[in-house]
């Protein structure tokens, strides 16, 4: 999350600004609300004011805001899966390594790209294959 951005330079500089401030409402103008209270709910970001912050916290909420990982909790299975319309552009990644044109070291595979095709196991044709080309090209 947040690839352009110094989290640990932008709390410093809010915490001089509004050191009262929770750190809840001051990540909220960089992220949704609600995915800050679900980190905090997990014990991942702390409740907090800013000026009680300390650099060891900084750092860590650093790391995991910037090297944030989506964990699925499951899925429905072959029985519902469906193709859709959508996602990330074909234009916007190599044809090649399915790494993205604009952000280097960021790849997409599978469904989250906007690739349509006919029922019938395409889908998954296409979610396999992109993600070999993938698999082959990372460095």
């Amino acid at each position: 999350l947040l690839p352009n951005l110094s989290l640990t330079d932008f709390i410093m500089v809010e915490k001089q600004k509004h050191s009262n401030q929770s750190l809840k409402n001051t990540l909220a103008k960089l992220l949704p609300k609600r995915l800050i209270e679900v980190l905090q709910a997990l014990g991942q970001i702390p409740e907090c004011p800013l000026k009680q912050l300390n650099h060891p916290q900084v750092e860590a909420l650093h790391n995991t805001l910037h090297q944030w990982q989506v964990q699925p909790n499951g899925t429905e299975g072959y029985r519902t899966a469906e193709v859709t319309l959508g996602g990330v552009d074909t234009h916007e990644i190599s044809s090649k390594t399915m790494e993205s044109l604009k952000v280097s070291g960021l790849y997409f595979i599978g469904e989250v790209m906007d690739v349509t095709g006919w029922l019938g196991g395409y889908n998954f044709q296409w979610a396999w294959s992109s993600a070999a080309a993938c698999a082959e090209n990372l460095p």
